[in-house]
């Protein structure tokens, strides 16, 4: 979940970013009056401190980073619980 906040993160300031770079627009400092302000000051630490926590997770998993990954844990104990039922219902059929 961290990993999926940190990408959204990355991809809310690359975007703002290439409007700076395209409409010469801040859009963060513009819905919040000016770069100053101390909400576009704490946007801006939290799009860099998620985008270096992704460079981290990429170095450490040696070049992949996983942004969403389900939980299987649920399937598997379901599957162990249905196959623990089977061979209850075996034992008492003999």
């Amino acid at each position: 979940m961290l990993t999926f906040i940190a990408f959204i993160l990355t991809i809310i300031g690359s975007i703002n970013w290439l409007s700076i770079g395209l409409l010469q627009y801040d859009f963060i400092a513009g819905f919040f009056g000016f770069q100053a302000n101390m909400f576009s000051r704490l946007c801006y630490i939290l799009i860099g401190v998620g985008c270096l926590y992704l460079i981290i997770r990429i170095i450490v998993n040696k070049g992949s980073v996983k942004v969403y990954e389900r939980k299987k844990k649920k399937k598997e104990d379901l599957s162990m619980a249905n196959a623990e039922a089977s061979k209850e219902i075996e034992h008492k059929d003999e």
